[in-house]
């Protein structure tokens, strides 16, 4: 039995236990990840998608909000989506990349379309796409990538709203996730303030 500190989320009419995992000294997270479920995606595509302006395009950062771009894409009849991947890979042509930290992964981190998605992008209405936005420094990168390659940002999504990121008012969120720390005399987790 594992002795794991979890938080309950409850989302588009489901429940789950996310393991609270420290990942900086003093800081630490629900871990959310939507890769392998399948339930979980389908029941907020649609409530995301159905909050979003037109759009001619998702976009969404390398690789767990894949599988929510995919099923929104389908619910809004989108016949392609985009992937800003974190390595230039020897296929892409005239690749278009920038860099990123973001706090689960801590250290510099490349983000790239390849030139024919950053030429699909040019003049075209386009929705960022995240499973969890907290400092937002993955997103304003995958910003900084659609602008770049001339798109036009009209939003920006996620599943859910992590810490600060909750009182952001140009986000488009589902439920808000609170950030945790170390109780001092007990070892135990509590909601992070601020």
């Amino acid at each position: 039995m594992s002795t794991t500190p979890t938080y309950r989320l409850k989302i588009a009419g489901l429940e789950r236990e996310l393991p609270i995992v420290e990942v900086a000294p003093g800081l630490a997270i629900a871990s959310f990840v939507i890769l392998g479920d399948a339930e979980l995606v389908e029941a907020v595509a649609p409530e995301l998608a159905q909050r979003l302006p037109p759009v001619d395009y998702l976009v969404s950062a390398e690789a767990k909000g894949i599988p929510l771009v995919q099923e929104m894409s389908r619910i809004l009849g989108l016949k392609r989506y985009l992937v800003a991947r974190k390595s230039v890979k020897p296929y892409m042509i005239d690749p278009l990349v920038t860099e990123v930290v973001s706090i689960t992964t801590q250290k510099k981190q490349v983000l790239c379309f390849d030139g024919k998605d950053a030429a699909a992008v040019r003049g075209k209405k386009v929705a960022i796409v995240d499973d969890v936005i907290s400092t937002g420094a993955s997103l304003q990168a995958v910003e900084h990538l659609v602008k770049t390659a001339g798109g036009v940002v009209v939003a920006r999504a996620a599943i859910l709203a992590e810490g600060e990121a909750a009182g952001r008012e140009d986000i488009i969120f589902l439920e808000k996730l609170p950030l945790f720390e170390p109780e001092r005399t007990t070892g135990r987790y509590v909601v992070k303030n601020g």
